[in-house]
């Protein structure tokens, strides 16, 4: 298994280096404010990509955050409940 995992890994190098190569072309990117940024194609794709995983990143960590808040405020409730006794039989 551990073979099939690198040899997927170098498989989706080999695609995204090939698609680097491709996409050398210069493209310009439009601010507003009339500020520009000129780069080639694969390197704007990236760095859009990385801000759009980072910002999904965070999203999903205020999520996750929000549910441990709620999780410890239900820990200390329980806590403080007195347990009631079982019935005896």
């Amino acid at each position: 298994m551990r073979y099939i995992s690198w040899a997927l890994r170098i498989l989706l190098f080999l695609l995204l280096f090939g698609f680097a190569l491709k996409n050398t072309d210069p493209v310009v990117v439009r601010f507003s404010l009339g500020s520009q940024w000129e780069a080639p194609l694969a390197l704007v794709v990236l760095v859009f990509f990385g801000v759009g995983a980072v910002a999904g990143v965070v999203a999903c960590l205020t999520y996750v955050y929000r549910q441990r808040h709620d999780i410890l405020q239900l820990r200390k409730e329980a806590r403080a409940k007195p347990t009631a006794p079982e019935d005896a039989r």
